[in-house]
């Protein structure tokens, strides 16, 4: 049961998809066909205020301040997806975090010796959320711009509009 709505950004077009457990899909290529299934009104209603929402959010996002709350967000992934993701969230606003470092945190918490940034690489690519779940603020380790699912003139933007520090 996915609803969805699109919304006009300073870095264009995005779609926001929304289940009844919350916001699913935020996609930079709105062109590309909404995964749509059969609607009943009772999941509409509460997916249409999942998408009303993150529309709020990306109104105080885009206007230069931190939302001090979180839409209500449906992660869909592997655990380890879902565990980087959270660990995202949790990078402050204006900040940045080197791939290395997230692994490094996953491995203390694991208990195991290391985990291959790689591998967060690939989760933090796989993530469906972006800017809210910001996974503009993890760079390279000797601070360079890498991958983003939007281009890095997207990340680029973002950045700037946290006034975060890059190197």
């Amino acid at each position: 049961m996915i609803s969805s709505t699109s919304y006009k950004s300073p870095i264009g077009e995005i779609l926001l998809n929304a289940d009844e457990f919350g916001l699913t899909e935020l996609r930079f290529d709105p062109e590309k066909p909404v995964n749509s299934k059969n609607k009943s009104e009772s999941s509409l209603n509460q997916s249409s205020i999942h998408l009303n929402q993150a529309i709020r959010w990306l109104d105080i996002y885009f206007s230069g301040h931190e939302p001090l709350f979180l839409p209500a967000l449906h992660l869909i992934g592997t655990p380890f997806q879902i565990e980087v993701w959270h660990l995202i969230q949790k990078i402050p606003y204006g900040n940045i975090i080197s791939y290395s470092c997230i692994a490094q945190e996953i491995a203390r918490v694991k208990g195991i010796k290391n985990m291959a940034a790689q591998a967060v690489g690939h989760a933090v690519g796989a993530n469906n959320i972006p800017i809210i779940v910001p996974c503009h603020r993890v760079i390279g380790k000797n601070g360079n711009l890498t991958g983003y699912s939007g281009g890095i003139e997207k990340k680029k933007f973002l950045l700037n509009l946290e006034k975060s520090i890059i190197n």
